[in-house]
């Protein structure tokens, strides 16, 4: 594992490389508002993409970096996150990339995957709407993304669960928002879909 800082136009951010030996492709992952790259859920998937042959980048926002809890504004996040990619497309000799992270990291994913030419994206627990307001759906950002998209969500996540579309499927696995109910079932699904999705491209 090897932790780089990387300048964004908001501040240095930071990205942990979990290589994959020959890695064909690369995985991004963000964090969710609140949290940083330790989520469980953010681990088990780390662990997937590395057994599917996928070397993986845990990205820390620049606010996390700067020890803020409260998150950037949406704009600042999703800059912040394409100087990330395009950092790591050139230390990775522009390897196919998947952008994926859990809450609102995923839809930091969602909203920059055309920019960043991501080649498919992966929403752990993608926040549908906030607890107990329905009516302010976020599935337009996931609706939006044109290439394969993956969503696991918890069966009882209070922030609803997103519904499946021509480019997305959606996979409910025991659990909440935090998704570390069943940490396996996450693993499973997640190296099975990047294993099918890259398959083409490798």
């Amino acid at each position: 594992m090897t932790r780089i800082e990387i300048p964004t136009p908001h501040g240095p951010a930071m990205a942990e490389l979990h290589c994959a030996a020959d890695g064909e492709a690369v995985l991004m992952l963000g964090h969710g508002a609140g949290g940083g790259i330790e989520a469980k859920d953010l681990v088990a998937a780390t662990r997937a993409g590395q057994a599917a042959g996928v070397h993986v980048a845990l990205v820390e926002q620049p606010y996390r970096v700067a020890g803020r809890r409260a998150p950037a504004p949406a704009k600042q996040l999703d800059t912040a996150w394409l100087a990330v990619a395009e950092e790591l497309c050139d230390r990775f000799d522009d390897l196919p990339t998947v952008f994926g992270g859990r809450s609102s990291g995923a839809r930091v994913a969602c909203r920059t995957a055309a920019a960043g030419q991501a080649v498919a994206v992966l929403c752990l627990a993608f926040p549908e709407h906030p607890p107990g307001r329905p009516e302010k759906s976020r599935q337009a950002e996931l609706d939006a993304v044109e290439v394969p998209t993956l969503v696991v969500q918890g069966e009882t996540d209070p922030f609803g669960c997103p519904k499946p579309g021509p480019h997305h499927e959606v996979v409910v696995v025991r659990g909440t928002h935090a998704l570390d109910a069943d940490l396996e079932a996450v693993y499973r699904t997640v190296h099975e879909w990047l294993a099918k999705v890259l398959r083409p491209l490798t």
